[in-house]
């Protein structure tokens, strides 16, 4: 008989084990797409707050901590000390177990009235000048330090030097980014603000909250960032700022048979940072632009978000790499290129200020500091 309920409850064992095995693959199945669904809708945000070099993106940032706010003003009532999670509710007995853990943490001083205030400066790019008060302890290069800009961006920015002393409670003006600020007068020009503060008008114009139109036109009153940029007759620091601090970790096997060279001949006049996700790289007599590596053209022609004449190339191992700005365009979509092959010429078409290249790499869609990854 005991042989014959093993029998019986077999079929049943068995029924078990193949549920659980059609729920794995139902449940790994929807988590598949649901990951790729997820991806699809993150890489339309992106491409949105990438639009005119990041000009969405102070929009998008307080729009977030609106809604954020507003999540907290319409839940705050669920753990209100008038709820009925926190046990006081009008009406409804007091949980003895919440009310003893109350009563015992603040006779043991874990819950107090008095709460000491720290000062948390946030990761997200910022989109002007603050006003920082200086505490205890405080110095230039902490200060320079925990908000991400340079020393000598503190010291321009506030009239100091390097053996000013801070006093608490100063107040001290910090910039978004190292460089400096300017206030527009009559007959200001790109190309003159730039000219007087030794840096380049590009970053000028790609600096995302600054407010300039496609026209390029000032307005008297209006205050600029300088990115990079130093005062007359100041020496300019190196453009350290930025490069490679979001780099990711390549190893051989990631790279495969990519390797990059440079795809035109000049100088390095803007680098790459978080409103700048490329390198420029610019010669006044202009010049053939090279593919920095063989592969298939996927866009050539006119981009109207500030590209001007652009190509970009997938090279069909995770990497693609985009040129902007061209003059003249020798490829056209579908076609095979090889490395170092000619594919147009440099200009200044689109959103620039002089003749140069912008040049991009991307790694499964993120971009990377194409210095990073440049053959010598």
């Amino acid at each position: 008989m005991l042989e014959q309920a093993a029998m019986d409850q077999r079929p049943l064992f068995l029924e078990f084990f193949s549920f659980i095995r059609d729920l794995f693959f139902y449940i790994t199945h929807r988590l598949h797409k649901t990951g790729l669904n997820f991806e699809k809708v993150k890489n339309l945000v992106v491409d949105i707050l990438m639009v005119r070099r990041g000009a969405n993106t102070s929009l998008f940032v307080h729009l977030s901590i609106l809604g954020l706010a507003a999540v907290v003003l319409i839940g705050g009532g669920v753990i209100s000390p008038t709820s009925v999670v926190s046990g006081s509710y009008p009406g409804v007995p007091v949980n003895p177990l919440i009310a003893s853990f109350g009563e015992e943490a603040t006779a043991q001083g874990v819950i107090t009235s008095t709460i000491t205030p720290v000062t948390i400066i946030s990761d997200k790019p910022r989109d002007k000048s603050v006003d920082y008060e200086v505490k205890s302890g405080d110095t230039i290069a902490s200060i320079a330090r925990d908000w991400g800009v340079s020393q000598e961006t503190i010291m321009w920015a506030n009239d100091l030097s390097a053996s000013s002393r801070l006093t608490i409670g100063q107040k001290v003006k910090v910039l978004p980014v190292s460089g400096v600020s300017h206030k527009v007068v009559s007959g200001d020009t790109i190309y003159t603000i730039a000219k007087k503060y030794q840096a380049n008008p590009q970053a000028i114009i790609d600096f995302p909250f600054n407010d300039i139109g496609d026209d390029f036109q000032l307005h008297a009153g209006d205050v600029l960032v300088v990115p990079d940029g130093a005062p007359p007759a100041v020496a300019k620091p190196a453009p350290t700022q930025y490069l490679a601090s979001s780099q990711l970790n390549l190893s051989v096997e990631d790279l495969g048979s990519a390797q990059f060279v440079w795809p035109a001949a000049g100088g390095i006049t803007q680098y790459f940072s978080w409103y700048h996700p490329g390198d420029d790289i610019a010669n006044l007599a202009g010049g053939p632009i090279h593919a920095s590596d063989s592969g298939t053209i996927v866009s050539a022609g006119w981009d109207s978000s500030g590209y001007g004449n652009m190509i970009l190339i997938n090279h069909g191992n995770g990497f693609e790499t985009r040129y902007g700005h061209l003059s003249v365009i020798n490829v056209s979509v579908g076609q095979r290129v090889g490395k170092g092959e000619v594919i147009g010429m440099m200009g200044s078409t689109g959103r620039s200020t002089g003749t140069h290249l912008h040049f991009e790499i991307y790694k499964d869609g993120a971009r990377l500091n194409p210095l990073s990854l440049l053959g010598k």
